[in-house]
């Protein structure tokens, strides 16, 4: 079976207060990018056996998140062996939560291969003990995250016919560095009322990443690429999750020619979610 995980954005994060148990509880309208995807094949096997291509995963197989997917299965359906090949064209690191779909599309197909019939609601339960974003993937569909980010709720969001730029610098944005200088506030109004009740321009001033104070001054060649988009006629640009992505949203498609050099990776579509 072969799946195709995509891609997400955030529009605006808040970082509301640190938890007991160190995480932190956040307010973010997380959007799925259905044409910006990762390859995903899973097949019956002999043997167990991972692989990837595309862009190099660091670390050891075992902690790679198709392969935790499939052993959390295992462990309570006596899964059969299978070969998963993986070929990752979405950056890590990029705060596109790539590594989230593929988990939880893995999750999925393995559910469908197996005939497990698990709905929804149980896939985001085992979703959410593989990482705080994957629990969104299973429905894949606009929606507002609170918690941890496993707490989803419907969103009115309307940008149909609009354009997105996804510009990623070559740097890695580790979660722990990038929270190292969050200062959390949970006094600030839910970005759902800007999302759902100001129109786009108004977005510049009122939707924000609490990630970007921290991240931008780290790396300022991230906020460059930022200003840049803004130059560009973007009417709403912002860092996506931790970083280091920097997603624009334009009324029409824009003439970037040669306003980014060949080592970031530019992503452009059409938003469609009314």
């Amino acid at each position: 079976m072969v799946v195709f995980p995509n891609a997400k954005i955030n529009l605006g994060l808040n970082i509301l207060r640190k938890r007991a148990d160190g995480y932190h509880d956040i307010a973010s309208c997380f959007v799925p990018l259905p044409t910006y995807t990762d390859v995903l094949e899973i097949l019956p096997a002999q043997k167990f056996s991972f692989s990837s291509s595309g862009i190099r995963i660091p670390g050891i197989e075992d902690d790679n998140l198709c392969v935790k997917a499939y052993r959390l299965l295992q462990k309570d359906f006596q899964l059969p062996a299978v070969q998963i090949h993986l070929h990752k064209a979405i950056p890590i690191g990029a705060g596109l939560g790539g590594g989230s779909a593929d988990a939880s599309f893995a999750l999925c197909c393995l559910s469908e291969m197996f005939e497990l019939y698990l709905d929804d609601s149980i896939l985001e339960e085992y979703a959410a003990r593989l990482g705080s974003d994957c629990s969104f993937f299973i429905k894949n569909k606009p929606a507002m995250a609170y918690g941890t980010g496993t707490d989803l709720a419907p969103v009115n969001l309307r940008l149909a016919g609009l354009h997105l730029v996804v510009v990623t610098p070559p740097i890695h944005v580790g979660t722990a560095e990038a929270y190292a200088g969050v200062r959390p506030d949970a006094s600030r109004p839910d970005p759902r009322t800007t999302i759902e009740k100001s129109p786009l321009p108004a977005w510049k001033s009122t939707l924000v990443n609490d990630f970007e104070l921290t991240v931008f001054k780290k790396y300022p060649s991230i906020a460059e690429v930022k200003d840049q988009l803004y130059e560009a006629g973007a009417d709403y640009a912002s860092l996506s999750g931790s970083g280091a992505s920097v997603y624009a949203i334009f009324r029409q498609q824009p003439k970037l020619n040669d306003v980014f050099v060949r080592k970031e990776k530019v992503w452009q579509g059409e938003l469609s979610f009314e």
